[in-house]
């Protein structure tokens, strides 16, 4: 699915004298390549703080802690999602309001999310799922009017951007009150090992939440808030300032394949490509992939297979060997975590049927045309078998 050794070739030498730097100073922990890093991912992303962390998981929690949100408070969030997201909202025991998606982004509907809000709703966490920056504009005018708080998820879309209607453009994680990234190796931008971090451009939430990641200190052995330990090491940030200066040449590497997929694919009846949804004006008549669209940074290429053939289309790429994801199989609300009996199953018509159709194809840096054909031919072979 990631060719993490591909990639790896291109920038051995220059990840691997940035690692030997940090082995020779020993400063592993919170080290001048951390710093280093911070300082360079706030300039990219254009933001006024990021604070790294852990990891992803770690970040959405931090994230939520910062925020002071409390218990019984509820946070609506997408069904269509990883765990985590929901997790971490377990974890803190906030409610997670679980709310259907859009079928041709995957992401949180606006319009469901007015009808979720209560007199307990306190925060609203959408999810930026496989590299698609989410109605961020729509969602952000729902939350001013209640007075809700907006957390990001940002792991599956570092790199994009968002469009407003009034032709603004802000990199997706900095519109909310706070993003949560990951750095997990698959990632877009990913280290090699486990890392995450959080962006802000509010100076009071960035100052609590670097308390926060810290056991609570912002002087050694005061403990003024809660906290957490979570810290992202010298090795990790040394190798994701190597990747950093890459980012928008690993993206457009995504986007491209993506395109190529999609010219193949598109004409399949039993197959519907990735849609992008912007407000950007495009010069196309028709709002798909193309060259203008940043709105996408394809985390995953995910198909939907009609006519209940994906599980066709599954077994036949398991038996070439070529490596395929099903995210996600089961429902948040299927989940015996999640289960809610006041719940109705119905409520996630969406959801439910994207479990049925999903599949996600091989995605990254170094997929070539021969690699995408191939493919191709086995997806379309296992589907008019």
């Amino acid at each position: 699915m990631v060719d993490l050794k591909g990639q790896y070739s291109k920038i051995e030498k220059e990840v691997n004298q940035e690692v030997n730097e940090v082995l020779t100073s020993t400063a592993y922990i919170n080290g001048p390549k951390v710093h280093q890093f911070q300082a360079d991912l706030e300039k990219y992303l254009d933001v006024k703080h990021v604070i790294p962390c852990g990891n992803g998981t770690d970040a959405l929690q931090i994230a939520m802690m910062g925020l002071g949100l409390q218990p019984g408070d509820e946070v609506i969030t997408a069904d269509f999602t990883f765990a985590a997201t929901a997790e971490v909202i377990g974890l803190l025991r906030l409610k997670p309001v679980l709310v259907d998606v859009d079928p041709d982004t995957f992401n949180i509907d606006p319009d469901v999310i007015k009808k979720a809000i209560t007199p307990k709703t306190k925060a609203i966490v959408p999810v930026h799922l496989f590299g698609h920056v989410a109605d961020m504009e729509a969602i952000m005018e729902i939350a001013d009017e209640h007075d809700l708080y907006v957390v990001e998820d940002n792991a599956q879309a570092i790199g994009a951007d968002y469009t407003y209607s009034s032709g603004k453009t802000q990199k997706a994680g900095t519109i909310g009150n706070v993003g949560a990234t990951s750095f997990f190796p698959s990632k877009n931008l990913g280290c090699y090992g486990d890392g995450g971090a959080l962006f802000t451009n509010d100076d009071e939430l960035a100052h609590t939440l670097r308390g926060v990641v810290n056991h609570g200190m912002y002087e050694r052995y005061h403990h003024d808030v809660i906290g957490v330990n979570s810290r992202l090491d010298s090795l990790q940030a040394a190798i994701l300032g190597v990747k950093l200066k890459r980012l928008d040449d690993f993206s457009r590497a995504r986007q491209n394949a993506a395109r190529k997929y999609t010219a193949k694919f598109k004409s399949h009846p039993l197959i519907e490509t990735p849609q992008t949804k912007t407000r950007k004006v495009c010069d196309t008549a028709e709002c798909g992939i193309c060259d203008t669209c940043d709105c996408h940074v394809f985390h995953q290429y995910t198909l939907k297979i009609k006519e209940g053939k994906r599980d066709q289309v599954a077994s036949h790429l398991k038996d070439k060997g070529i490596p395929f994801g099903i995210y996600y199989p089961i429902p948040l609300h299927r989940q015996k975590a999640y289960y809610d009996e006041q719940v109705k199953d119905d409520s996630f018509p969406v959801t439910n049927q994207l479990a049925k159709e999903v599949i996600s194809l091989p995605m990254h840096t170094e997929l070539d045309d021969e690699q995408i054909d191939h493919i191709y031919q086995e997806v379309v072979k296992a589907i008019n078998a």
